[in-house]
């Protein structure tokens, strides 16, 4: 068999025609659609990114906060020691047994005002992270809002192609000018 005879069907000719022809109304949306879809694509990764800072702060805040809550229950043991050692020494009637718990009872008070002091800084610090996680993940939400418009923006467009109903251009044009609005307001103060 001759592998060089080709037939030439419609849906050839049909290509063929298209091409020579140049829709332009194609070709206009097909240009908007590819810049709707790199605005997007660079949205959604400023949106990933604002998201990943946010947990990774949220996670050091609740990891220095369960730290803050080790020091408080530390200081309640060494002041539930402090009490002890107090009642003990309270009770003793031996000068040296009350002189060794009065000892004890100030080194665990010693003890404590530090832990205490250690657990406000880690509590003071986790609040701090969790404040900024909360101001990296506010931009997130106005990105995530503009990728969403702009996606509606890129499937208006298609819909006007296979349609070819220019209004619903308008249409597209409006979603992805909402869209990149969004995405500038998520980078103002």
């Amino acid at each position: 068999m001759d592998d060089d005879f080709e037939v030439e069907g419609p849906h050839n000719h049909a290509v063929e025609h298209a091409v020579e022809q140049r829709d332009k109304l194609a070709q206009r949306i097909a240009l908007m659609t590819a810049v709707l879809s790199t605005v997007g694509a660079i949205v959604n990764y400023a949106s990933g990114n604002a998201q990943t800072e946010a947990l990774v702060l949220k996670n050091e805040s609740i990891l220095l906060q369960s730290r803050a809550s080790d020091q408080w229950a530390y200081y309640q043991s060494k002041s539930t020691k402090s009490h002890i050692a107090d009642g003990v020494a309270a009770l003793a009637t031996d000068p040296e047994v009350r002189r060794r718990f009065t000892a004890e009872r100030d080194l665990e008070d010693k003890e404590r005002l530090q832990v205490q002091r250690e657990a406000k800084q880690l509590e003071s610090a986790s609040q701090r992270l969790a404040r900024e996680s909360d101001a990296k993940l506010r931009p997130h939400e106005h990105l995530a809002l503009a990728l969403g418009f702009l996606q509606i923006g890129i499937a208006l467009a298609a819909i006007t192609v296979l349609t070819r109903r220019r209004w619903l251009l308008w249409g597209a044009a409006g979603a992805a000018l909402v869209g990149i609005g969004a995405a500038i307001s998520a980078f103002l103060p």
